[in-house]
């Protein structure tokens, strides 16, 4: 899901070949913004999520449809075809013998809700057949879905490949440096999923795998889109780039796909009942605390209570921006205890700081989603409470953190940090 609509987003300034089939670009440049894409695969989402996982394939089929022709209705400017945009103002539509790649962009849930590869594949061909019946489309639609199932169960790429060369014809054996000079705009399935799989395999992280899909150059948003739900299923999604997702989308869109990691048993990020949130509220008592009286004693009680709220693998709520400069910034997916932080290039998020009077500068950083909203609208993630406290140290130009800087704050300077940790390691 995130990796579909991320895939569309990034993909979406260089559709038509607007781009210069190069990996080297703005990951998200000045005009990037979801498109029809995106809004078909949360309504396919959120179709295969009410219909719930033993729903007949006749079920399926009606609430795709009325999903799709909902959201469609909601983001009728988002760039859908001709034909797909009389197929949505119809009053009973009908499948219209469509071989074009819409079916294989917004199929990604179907690759995730489901037990077994067989149905897997039935359903995918579900979401497919309300429009695009014909053969080509429905098999786009249902090789996105299998390789998706396949690298989120554990398969290799090697795995992956023999599959989808056995199971549905596609030609594999080209790479991406001999399809990209001759590879033009073209939205059929035959003539994109290929070409996404091929990226998929090429490619080294997400990452890799999205610029790699963009360098191709063609229909780039749908090409992306496809290649980046296969992506996500096989490496992840790194943390910044998922805080970077949700902040480029509405907030109906961002119901589905909370809801989506519900069903998954993976909590938004901002969720106050996520796992590593769950207890804050004995910090945030500590600090309310200490706010009244800021002895000795209560401020112990505040080190204590970070102490074992780290032991418990606590998290805090960091407050983002999305930046195209050089900033102090680390990715949580990544980042391991000990490591260092250093400027890296073509950064897409940075740790939002705030200033206090004296002239320094602070990360900030939050207990609960409530304290959030008690200011001013912020982007945000959730992250590991210890790397949050270790990355601070290694950052020559903040001061240290500010927790819940929009109601009863604590500012808790790298000499605490200090104390902090340098207590952890005597215990």
């Amino acid at each position: 899901m995130y990796g579909a609509i991320l895939g569309d987003i990034i993909g979406s300034p260089y559709e038509f070949d607007r781009g210069k089939k190069t990996k080297d670009f703005e990951l998200f440049g000045k005009d990037a913004e979801f498109t029809d894409d995106s809004v078909m695969t949360i309504a396919v989402a959120e179709a295969l999520l009410d219909a719930g996982k033993d729903a007949s394939i006749d079920r399926i089929r009606e609430l795709v449809t009325e999903s799709m022709q909902k959201w469609g209705h909601k983001y009728p400017h988002a760039g859908y075809g001709g034909r797909f945009r009389v197929w949505l103002a119809q009053k009973n539509p009908v499948p219209y013998g469509s071989y074009g790649n819409g079916s294989a962009m917004r199929v990604s849930a179907a690759g995730w809700l489901y037990d077994t590869l067989e149905r897997t594949r039935k359903v995918a061909r579900a979401t497919a057949d309300v429009t695009h019946n014909h053969p080509e489309g429905i098999k786009g639609a249902e090789s996105v879905a299998a390789v998706i199932f396949l690298a989120r169960t554990g398969s290799s790429k090697e795995q992956i490949r023999n599959y989808v060369t056995e199971e549905f014809g596609y030609d594999l054996s080209r790479t991406c440096d001999e399809i990209r000079p001759h590879y033009h705009h073209v939205e059929s399935c035959q003539e994109t999923v290929p070409e996404a799989i091929t990226a998929f395999l090429e490619g080294n992280d997400f990452e890799d795998v999205i610029r790699t899909a963009v360098s191709l150059g063609g229909d780039c948003d749908t090409l992306t889109a496809i290649a980046g739900s296969m992506a996500g299923a096989f490496y992840g999604i790194p943390a910044l780039l998922t805080a970077e997702c949700r902040a480029r989308v509405p907030e109906d869109m961002l119901n589905v796909l909370n809801c989506f990691d519900e069903t998954l048993g993976r909590g938004c990020d901002t969720e106050e009942a996520t796992a590593g949130l769950k207890d804050n509220r004995y910090l945030e008592k500590a600090i309310s605390i200490f706010y009244e009286a800021s002895t000795k004693e209560n401020l112990v009680q505040i080190l204590a209570v970070i102490s074992k709220r780290m032991e418990q693998q606590g998290q805090l709520i960091a407050a983002v921006e999305p930046s195209q400069a050089v900033f102090d910034l680390f990715d949580p997916a990544h980042l391991k205890v000990g490591d260092t932080v250093t400027a890296q290039e073509d950064l897409h998020f940075r740790l939002r700081k705030i200033q206090t009077k004296d002239g320094r500068e602070w990360l900030a950083a939050f207990t609960s989603d409530e304290e959030v909203r008690k200011g001013e609208s912020t982007s945000t993630l959730a992250i590991s409470m210890e790397d949050h406290l270790k990355a601070v140290l290694d950052m020559d130009n903040v001061a240290g953190v500010i927790i819940n800087p929009w109601g009863q704050s604590f500012l808790m300077d790298k000499e605490l940090i200090h104390i902090l940790f340098q207590a952890e390691e005597e215990k």
